[in-house]
């Protein structure tokens, strides 16, 4: 037998500002089912996450609150974890990023960092607010586009003619903190140096990790480090800003009074706080998980708007700083709700909290989500009915019902007792599964693994069907034959159990209550119970009813003005406002044909287009060149623009006078929306 891996797993840390929903939940029951089978497997696997704490959101919220920021963490720390728990996610350490272990932790990398000469500082000129005595990010200051003169706009970018700029660029700035009109002020601030890590960057996020020869990255994030680390000697990359200016919640900066780390630092380091935590409380070796030329692995699980801090800042920020980097960054897509991305109003922005107070069983939703996840960057959609009819399907019609259909004729019969079925065909055929079920386990095709999993459990019931033991139970002579099926079934069941462990961590834990056995684990996959007495069965599963459905849904609605989410509830100081329907009316789209497009000479992202619009011709230049290595396949092609947006100048490349309507795909590209057959250039879109 193969000596048993050691293994740090972690989630992305949830940001200590909102509560917790099921979008969320994706990522927490992702990771999960994962460390349960590395756990079943016999693998020595440890869990950690934390409440990500600091931040300027954290800190105007709790002033709101009128209470202290530790005071707040704290309780949405309690908050969280509940959730969590509620969902059997099993942690061996939920933590705090506002922890002395993470204090510590980040001062060292920064000093080390520093002493590697990849810390450098510079005088930058930032927008203070005059009443709340603060600098303000980004994303706290608001005004009008410099471009298109949109109302209303934030800091970094505009949302109605997607141009980016500094907040000093934008015109009759006011701070969305007070109101105030801001100050230019100058400020002394700190960067990582990550231009000067793009040779490594490069070498490790196209690399393999060690334990397998299986790449650090998913193919679709390798292809989008491709496109931020830019080809050949060539980089894209800027160096980082980690430095916030007091008032701030946070870690101040060793020898920098008044500077704080910004949170992006300390978030990950928040990841070696938790697991020194937990080594001290039970005697692990820290040290052998961290150093740099550790055996052990490392996985982070994360969404894929994180990605860029996970696969470039923090292995830049471990290699640098003497720790080893990770062994793989698994990066999921978003959850959306009936096909629509989750809506307050309609009610299908889920929380975690309100999923378990209306009474839904969590496994039911970690099935279903499990069902939908595989090793790609793609969104997965909950659809509210297929999530009703499959787990009645799946679980309670296929899986627990074959211990209900056989344990009561043990019970009656043979004092619950088992006979050997060590040679059933059956079994054998179930157990032939567990090499090829472990291996989808291990890399994340959970979907995969579920279907041949519901393959067996229907193998199993056409064995029922054939052998119908409810009719061998009325015949004189097949007490024998009746004894041995049921042994079958509760033998099959126990498979199916062990299979789907991973996925129904409380399921299991009954059902081996039931069994009576200690623990169900990987082993069951593969071994028959034999001559084995099991208890009396009590009912394991209830079935999804619509009215269940239909109450969490109404529990969850909230009116449109509630929806609008107060920009400090996220920690990436971003949420786009809602937009009504008189606003929308206001874009005039239209198909255009494309005459020609080429890449722009100078230029690593932009394509020019010549477009027809039927009633005249334009320019329009989009930043999508890394999806279209070969603009000439778009030409002729007909494409949706934006026909009324103010001309824009492209820095020395020329005037872009609209712009064209495109999709990003879960890998980071993107794809030109195009209409059906049939559409002329000039039609109205709408």
């Amino acid at each position: 037998m193969s000596k048993p891996r050691k293994i740090l797993v972690t989630s992305a840390l949830p940001y200590a500002n909102g509560s917790i929903h099921l979008g969320h939940m994706v990522e927490h029951i992702q990771t999960d089912v994962w460390v349960r089978f590395q756990k079943l497997r016999g693998n020595e696997c440890h869990y950690c996450c934390a409440d990500d704490t600091h931040g300027t959101p954290v800190m105007l919220a709790a002033q709101k609150q009128g209470i202290a920021p530790e005071d707040m963490i704290a309780k949405v720390r309690e908050e969280h974890l509940a959730d969590f728990t509620g969902f059997h996610i099993g942690y061996d350490n939920y933590y705090s990023t506002h922890s002395p272990e993470n204090k510590q932790f980040s001062k060292d990398i920064y000093r080390a960092l520093k002493a590697n000469g990849k810390i450098e500082s510079r005088v930058i000129e930032q927008l203070f607010d005059p009443e709340k005595q603060m600098f303000l990010p980004d994303r706290f200051v608001k005004g009008e586009c410099p471009k298109c003169h949109a109302q209303d706009q934030y800091g970094d970018n505009c949302e109605v003619c997607g141009t980016t700029y500094s907040p000093t660029e934008l015109i009759n700035p006011y701070s969305a903190v007070s109101g105030a009109k801001p100050e230019l002020r100058e400020s002394e601030h700190f960067f990582f140096k990550l231009g000067e890590c793009a040779d490594f960057l490069k070498a490790w996020t196209s690399g393999n990790n060690p334990h397998d020869g299986k790449p650090h990255l998913q193919p679709e994030a390798l292809n989008k480090m491709k496109e931020w680390l830019g080809e050949g000697e060539e980089t894209t990359l800027s160096d980082w800003d980690i430095s916030r200016d007091a008032p701030y919640f946070g870690f101040e900066i060793p020898d920098a009074p008044g500077k704080y780390f910004y949170v992006w630092l300390d978030a990950p380091v928040g990841y070696m706080a938790s697991f020194k935590n937990l080594c001290d409380r039970i005697g692990i070796d820290f040290d052998e998980y961290f150093k740099a030329d550790s055996q052990t692995e490392m996985y982070h699980f994360i969404g894929k708007d994180i990605l860029y801090f996970h696969a470039l800042f923090w292995p830049a920020m471990l290699h640098f700083s003497g720790h080893r980097t990770p062994t793989g960054v698994y990066a999921h897509g978003f959850l959306t709700v009936d096909g629509q991305k989750m809506s307050k109003s309609r009610g299908t922005f889920i929380t975690a909290k309100s999923y378990l107070e209306q009474g839904l069983n969590p496994e039911w939703m970690r099935y279903y989500i499990a069902a939908k996840l595989n090793s790609k960057i793609e969104d997965i959609d909950l659809n509210l009915q297929d999530f009703i009819s499959r787990v009645n399907s799946d679980l309670v019609g296929k899986y627990v019902n074959i211990a209900a259909r056989a344990s009561g004729f043990l019970a009656k019969r043979f004092e619950g007792r088992l006979k050997d079925v060590s040679g059933s065909a059956l079994l054998a055929k179930l157990a032939a599964e567990s090499d090829t079920i472990a291996e989808q386990y291990e890399n994340r095709e959970y979907a995969r693994a579920l279907r041949n999993i519901m393959a067996l459990a229907d193998a199993v019931n056409e064995y029922v069907d054939a052998n119908k033991p409810w009719e061998l139970a009325k015949q004189e002579g097949q007490d024998e034959r009746l004894h041995e099926v049921c042994s079958e079934l509760i033998n099959a069941f126990t498979m199916l159990t062990a299979y789907l462990a991973p996925v129904l961590p409380q399921t299991a834990a009954n059902a081996a209550r039931f069994l009576n056995l200690d623990a169900i684990t990987w082993a069951n996959t593969r071994e028959t119970l034999g001559e084995h007495a099991i208890n009396k069965y009590e009912h394991l599963m209830q079935r999804v009813e619509q009215k269940q459905v239909d109450d969490l849904i109404e529990a969850n609605k909230q009116s449109i003005a509630a929806a609008a989410v107060p920009v400090e509830d996220s920690k990436y100081e971003k949420v786009a406002e809602q937009a009504s329907f008189d606003d929308f009316m206001k874009i005039d789209m239209r198909v255009a044909k494309v005459l020609n497009c080429e890449a722009v000479e100078g230029s690593t992202k932009l394509l020019k287009f010549d477009l027809d619009f039927g009633f005249e011709k334009r320019i329009i230049f989009s930043g999508i060149a890394a999806s279209y290595p070969n603009p000439a396949e778009l030409n002729g092609r007909m494409v949706i623009a934006v026909a009324n947006f103010a001309p824009r100048k492209m820095a020395k490349f020329g005037v872009s006078e609209g712009m064209i309507l495109s999709a990003e795909l879960p890998d980071g590209s993107s794809r030109i929306l195009s209409p059906d057959e049939g559409a002329e250039p000039g039609y109205k879109v709408c």
